[in-house]
């Protein structure tokens, strides 16, 4: 994870002085908005630009429109959020679901099922950090808008 850490702020300090992107009109963000993504792992419409990937970790900015949210999933090697832009929600299975505003940051430990996306009113930008040397992201069931909703 040393290595992901380093490489993650490499590329936040080469960035942030040569590259940014229009996402909205008037607003700036440190990353490209990247590629809509057209699998069925997300409710509503997210782009993912990777940053960094290897066998052992990746690093991408996620940017998703109000209400998007992921299906519940889990990551072997657990992932670490970034919050960068926005407000959204995070939630443990079995846990209170977490509102996330710019600047907060999520540790996930591996194998624990969760969810995150923007909240109804927001879009949500973060950078995604996984360690992939224990395995892929695990896709599971939909998020319902009863879980989406309850606590709002």
């Amino acid at each position: 994870m040393k290595q992901a850490v380093v490489l993650f702020l490499s590329v936040l300090l080469l960035s942030s002085c040569c590259t940014k992107s229009i996402l909205e009109v008037g607003r700036t963000y440190i990353f490209p908005k990247g590629e809509k993504v057209t699998n069925k792992n997300f409710t509503g419409n997210v782009w993912l630009q990777m940053l960094a990937q290897d066998e052992q970790m990746s690093i991408g900015n996620v940017t998703f429109e109000p209400g998007t949210r992921t299906k519940w999933h889990l990551h072997p090697g657990g992932q670490i959020i970034l919050v960068t832009e926005g407000i959204g929600y995070y939630q443990e299975k079995g846990q209170l679901k977490k509102v996330l505003h710019k600047g907060d940051v999520i540790k996930c430990p591996p194998n624990v099922e969760h969810w995150h996306g923007a909240s109804p009113n927001s879009h949500l930008v973060h950078l995604a950090i996984s360690n992939n040397g224990k395995g892929a992201v695990v896709w599971l069931k939909p998020v319902t808008d009863t879980e989406y909703h309850k606590g709002n």
